[in-house]
């Protein structure tokens, strides 16, 4: 049972002089994927040192430079693949190996040990300051949690001072969001103070968002408040490490970058503990939907995926935003609508700004087509059908037909009760409209003009066709193809029809090019009306073969009422 009356809210901060709530973000932060760490222990089935190698190399693949890549005092896999690392080579010029330490001497000299050989190392040490972990987990006071991290920071600076190659030293006041914010800052500080950093030696003070407490604008606030606080600030990166537990990981993480955080650690995709990680590849999207470049090669989603899903054994959501399969995909009607009208525009957009109606960005950037834009279903409308038909298969239909081909294929789909591929709505295209031949089957026709009049014409109109099963021979007369077939058809056959509208199209270009006639008719009788659609090389054809297909349309509505 509910008993919303044992939580309580964790307290906003009171202050005026906030900046970041008018602030934009304008650059990509420094990425640091913590896939290798985070990310593989919160796995069911944690990698191995080849799988953790083939995702190490992804990560490098993707452009992202820092990388944290185990815990090597904790586990002797992470501390044999740290060492894979140091002595065989692999890892590319430009990276930077982090690795994972508490503020304990044993570990701090165990993960050293491991990292020799290693040209680029983060040395990342942490230690819980939260009002809950000191007093709940640790039962320590402050003074005696802060003494903990000075005494490891100690360690760690006359360690590295030894280090054969470059060192950044890192902190984190683990479960940063549960921490009084003065606090955070008398203890970051007092790190602060240890390591000196300066030009020469920069150093990392990292706001984790361990557990999130409250909404994203109250860590906003926090990192704010903290890192203006923070000694030696320019030769300070502030970075920030937010998880999902409410939801809002991603937010908390631009919100941060708004209040003065340069730097974000992450996991592809958002794997984590318990809700996940922040998920990197939707934040390098949302800041490339905003036009900045997110510095990452992310222009083959699915690539990623599938390398991804392979090595961690988990299924990246279908609705993930970006990389999920239903990501750029619209099933309802008017979003369909909007999407075609979308891409019609950009078509005669001579800026190439993107501006279709539901989709954040171009599918095609990253390695997408526009086959995934439109899925069709029950509940699918005529804009989306009608987009299929004209993207896949040239047939631009008149803007009336729309509705009444939408009705056929939403029936097809309620009959089979899945979603429809491309090639099912053509397929019910055809079986409707190009495949139509009965009662009324065109074979053949012959056309010629004939002089009434010096100035009036007469189309002569000759039509081999097949009625009711019987082949047959019609010869009828009016102002036009159509007009004459149409004449003769009320006359011969007792049809009595209207055209109400006429379009035509080229299908394709070339020495093949096919044409498509389109034909609204009206039964007289019982004011019925439809459209049919007809193709042929020769344009006379196609449109005698649209008005057949009318008749057989009107005549199948007929015996449907």
């Amino acid at each position: 049972m509910l008993n919303a009356g044992k939580y309580r809210k964790f307290p906003v901060m009171r202050y005026d002089d906030r900046r970041w709530p008018s602030a934009e973000i304008t650059k990509a932060p420094v990425w640091c994927s913590v896939d290798l760490r985070d990310g593989n222990q919160a796995l069911v089935e944690p990698m191995n040192v080849d799988e953790k190698l083939r995702l190490f190399r992804m990560i490098c693949d993707l452009g992202i430079k820092e990388i944290e890549v185990g815990f090597p005092a904790a586990s002797s896999t992470e501390k044999e693949f740290v060492r894979l690392l140091a002595t065989t080579g692999i890892v590319p010029d430009d990276v930077y190996i982090q690795v994972l330490s508490q503020c304990r001497e044993e570990q701090i000299i165990e993960t050293f040990e491991a990292i020799k050989g290693l040209p680029k190392v983060i040395f990342h040490i942490y230690n819980p300051t939260s009002v809950l972990q000191r007093e709940v987990v640790f039962g320590k006071s402050k003074a005696e949690v802060t003494e903990l991290a000075v005494r490891a920071a100690r360690k760690v600076r006359e360690l590295a001072e030894g280090f054969d190659g470059e060192i950044v030293l890192e902190y984190s006041p683990e479960s940063f969001s549960g921490t009084e914010p003065e606090y955070a800052v008398e203890i970051c500080n007092a790190v602060l103070a240890v390591w000196e950093p300066c030009e020469e030696r920069r150093a990392i003070i990292n706001l984790p968002e361990t557990v999130e407490l409250n909404t994203p604008n109250v860590y906003a606030d926090q990192v704010e408040w903290v890192s203006d606080r923070l000694i030696c600030r320019p030769y300070v990166s502030v970075s920030v490490h937010t998880h999902n537990d409410r939801g809002t990981g991603i937010a908390s993480t631009e919100l941060a970058l708004l209040a003065g955080a340069d730097r974000v650690e992450g996991t592809l995709f958002g794997n984590g503990e318990r809700t996940g990680n922040m998920d990197i590849i939707t934040l390098a999207y949302n800041l490339y939907a905003v036009g900045i470049d997110p510095g990452l090669e992310l222009s083959d989603i699915d690539a990623i995926m599938g390398g991804y899903e392979s090595l961690v054994k988990m299924p990246i959501s279908p609705r993930h935003p970006y990389a999920g399969r239903f990501a750029f995909t619209a099933f309802s009607g008017g979003h369909q609508d909007a999407i075609s009208k979308g891409f019609q525009a950009m078509a005669g957009n001579p800026d190439g700004e993107w501006k279709v109606p539901y989709l954040l960005i171009d599918p095609a950037d990253i390695g997408r087509t526009y086959e995934t834009v439109v899925r069709i279903n029950s509940q699918s409308g005529k804009g989306g059908v009608a987009y299929v038909l004209k993207d896949y298969y040239g047939f631009n239909l008149p803007k009336e037909m729309h509705r009444e081909f939408a009705t056929r294929v939403q029936r097809f789909a309620e009959t089979v009760g899945t979603e429809l591929t491309r090639e099912d709505v053509y397929g019910v295209f055809r079986s409707e409209y190009l495949d139509r031949k009965t009662p009324l089957h065109f074979l053949r026709c012959s056309i010629d003009d004939r002089t009434d009049t010096e100035e009036e014409f007469t189309t002569h109109a000759h039509l081999w066709y097949n009625y009711k099963g019987t082949d047959a021979e019609l010869d009828c007369y009016g102002n036009g193809p159509i007009d004459a077939v149409k004449k003769g058809l009320q006359k011969e056959l007792g049809f009595n029809i209207r055209i109400l509208d006429y379009t035509e199209h080229a299908l394709n270009s070339g020495s093949e090019a096919q044409a498509a006639a389109y034909v609204r008719m009206q039964d007289t009788d019982t004011g019925l009306t439809t459209y049919g659609v007809g193709i042929s090389s020769n344009i006379t054809r196609a449109s005698i073969r649209a008005m057949f297909c009318a008749v057989n349309r009107l005549s199948g509505m007929k015996e449907e009422k």
